[in-house]
């Protein structure tokens, strides 16, 4: 298979949680718990603290909304940074600030019913994008990924510019 297949993928994670001797049934128990993912790679994760109050919750660990806001974030960026390469634009820096909402949606339901990309991208080497490509990459990158694709929530890209990208295309 190659990069761009039609093929369909597995993914997986383990997800494991322990007691550890909490009493439990006062539902005041340690919400921390691991995220194992195929690579190898374990991410302490938790609830967020705006959902379940601390102590119960871990400040320092991932909860299931920044790792929703994440995923979209990084498959954005992972698009983006193709289509740049693809186009003969250098990215010396990709930074997203990305945010997530999580309000009631038309059903009345608690829901992630937006999340805001931030993406601020440095361009280097002698070719650089107008600010037209710019937009243009980031909207192709949204239409691509996988992961917005996958969710109804709403999601936006609002790019911030540098100041070194030209308001005209190169001639």
């Amino acid at each position: 298979m190659g990069w761009y297949s039609d093929g369909m993928g597995e993914y997986t994670a383990v997800i494991q949680w322990k007691r550890d001797g909490a009493t439990f049934i006062d539902n005041r128990y340690s919400r921390m718990h691991q995220w194992r993912f195929d690579g190898g790679v374990e991410v302490p994760a938790s609830s967020s603290p705006h959902v379940v109050p601390l102590p119960m919750s871990v400040v320092a660990a991932v909860d299931p909304e920044e790792a929703f806001v994440a995923s979209l974030s990084s498959c954005h960026m992972l698009w983006f940074l193709s289509m740049a390469a693809k186009r003969g634009f250098v990215v010396e820096d990709y930074r997203d600030e990305a945010i997530g909402v999580m309000a009631r949606n038309s059903t009345g339901r608690m829901a992630m019913t937006l999340v805001t990309l931030r993406p601020a991208v440095e361009f280097g080497g002698e070719r650089l994008p107008a600010a037209d490509d710019v937009i243009a990459m980031h909207r192709d990158a949204h239409e691509q990924c996988y992961i917005a694709s996958s969710v109804r929530t709403e999601v936006r890209c609002e790019p911030i510019q540098s100041p070194l990208q030209r308001s005209t295309p190169l001639g």
